[in-house]
């Protein structure tokens, strides 16, 4: 075993068994213990050492740079003990985590805030996109309107406005109003509305006679079409040949006031006109029949709630009757009046039978009076009236029938009861429906046909009938024009 010393370091004087440290200049306070080492270590590290010097030697400037580096080292963090190194490294390595850690925790952060304002721009991006399209579209709807206004201002000019239609609000004649109305613009819009001379001049000039025949023609259509219009407005139900017929009278004026340039409505312009005052006369008799249908269909729940009524009142009256009935067979039976129970009992018997037939009627309510009635002073000799009713006094309808608002009552040619009084009268409406007189409201139930012919169908179909009048008396028709 031999003692060995690194390079720089030599046994210390001063301790025993320590070594010390010569930077060159002078002594340092590093100190050491003295490392012992084997023949073939010391061998080794004699070698190691002749070839430090040889490469000191051949290195003295890069020596000479680490020794300047050293000593800055030294200056700045100062001369430490090998243990000293060893806490200082620790330490040194544990502050480079944790500001690696914390550089890292920066760094994520970082990440995460530019993260979020990516996203916030590209929602803002979005936002801008989905206003930008909302802009451009706006800019396409405001050209399409202006483009709009200048066609509107342009049809306005020859009298074309969009006002309200009758048929606009039927869900069946909507389409066709706005197919013929599109019609109707073109034509106009085409200068197909009206036709007229080619070569007229004025004042000997072809250009001033052009611009005069469009004049002419666009205050004539314009004219036109504001009567076209009023046709429309003014249509009631029943008036479409009188607004028709207005209409073409128009057309034929217009061709007179235009004569020297041969100006006229064309023939196609005025079958659209005259197909929008068809479509406004069918729906406002549509109309118009729901109406009566609705006002028919409340005049039938009234006839039936009457008859309810009367059924009701009928049956309650019956029950009372009855009630005293019992009461008085009773006191007969005790008073030993077998004779007075026997007629009590079969009055009594009356009244079950009366009680059982209002409860079959209110019960069937296909079970009524079938009636056949005329009016030669009102409707002529050629016209009757087929209908049924569930009241028990069947004459009362038959007399409302007959009120004020005709001049004369109804005559009665036949008025019977009939278990299907509902199928009896639907069987007549279908053997003269060809001669039904109102045959939009079906509740009218006036048929041009006689008497007598109405007794054939019931016989045909043989209906039971205990009298029925052919001839009707009129009684207040023939005084009446008896002079």
């Amino acid at each position: 075993m031999t003692t060995i010393a690194p390079a720089g370091w030599y046994p210390d004087t001063t301790t025993a068994g320590m070594m010390r440290w010569w930077d060159g200049t002078q002594w340092t306070d590093h100190r050491a213990p003295v490392v012992s080492e084997t023949v073939e270590q010391q061998a080794k590290s004699e070698e190691l050492s002749t070839t430090a010097r040889r490469q000191r030697r051949l290195s003295g400037r890069a020596a000479r740079d680490r020794v300047i580096e050293l000593e800055a080292l030294v200056e700045r963090h100062g001369l430490r003990e090998f243990g000293e190194i060893d806490a200082y490294r620790a330490r040194v390595e544990g502050e480079a985590a944790e500001i690696q850690t914390r550089a890292r925790n920066e760094h994520e952060a970082l990440l995460a805030q530019w993260d979020k304002a990516v996203g916030r721009l590209s929602k803002e991006h979005e936002k801008l996109s989905a206003f930008n399209q909302t802009l451009t579209a706006e800019i396409e709807r405001h050209k399409k309107e202006i483009v709009d206004l200048r066609d509107a201002a342009s049809l306005q000019e020859l009298g074309i406005f969009d006002y309200e239609h009758a048929a606009e609000s039927s869900a069946v004649l909507a389409g066709q109003l706005e197919e013929l109305r599109s019609r109707v613009k073109d034509a106009a819009r085409s200068g197909n509305a009206t036709s007229a001379t080619q070569g007229f001049t004025f004042n000997n000039s072809a250009a001033k006679g052009r611009k005069f025949v469009n004049d002419m023609s666009k205050i004539l259509l314009r004219a036109y079409n504001a009567e076209a219009e009023n046709c429309v407005k003014t249509m009631r139900a029943g008036n479409l040949a009188a607004a028709q017929l207005r209409l073409v009278k128009v057309a034929e004026q217009i061709s007179r006031q235009g004569k020297m340039i041969d100006l006229r409505i064309t023939p196609y312009y005025q079958d659209l006109r005259l197909r929008e005052l068809v479509l406004a006369a069918q729906h406002l008799q549509t109309l118009q029949a729901e109406k009566e249908r609705e006002r028919e269909h409340r005049a039938e729940l009234r006839e039936q709630k009457k008859a309810e009524q009367e059924l009701a009142r009928e049956h309650e009256r019956l029950e009372k009757e009855r009630s005293h009935y019992l009461a008085a067979l009773a006191a007969l039976e005790a008073n030993g009046d077998l004779e007075g129970a026997e007629r009590m009992r079969e009055k009594l018997a009356d009244v079950d039978r009366a009680i059982e037939d209002v409860d079959y009627r209110t019960a069937n309510i296909r079970a009524g009076y079938v009636y056949v009635i005329s009016n030669i002073g009102a409707f002529g000799e050629n016209m009757v009236k087929i209908g049924m009713t569930r009241r028990l006094e069947p004459m009362d309808r038959v007399t409302e029938l007959g009120d004020a608002s005709v001049p004369f009552r109804f005559d009665v040619h036949s008025l019977f009861f009939a278990d299907d009084a509902v199928g009896i009268e639907n069987m007549l409406h279908t053997t003269f429906a060809a001669e039904r007189v109102n045959k939009v409201n079906l509740r009218r139930e006036y048929f041009r046909v006689t008497p007598a012919q109405v007794l054939e169908a019931l016989k045909a179909h043989h209906v039971e009938l205990i009298e029925y009048t052919l001839e009707p008396a009129a009684e207040e028709f023939r005084i009446s024009t008896a002079t």
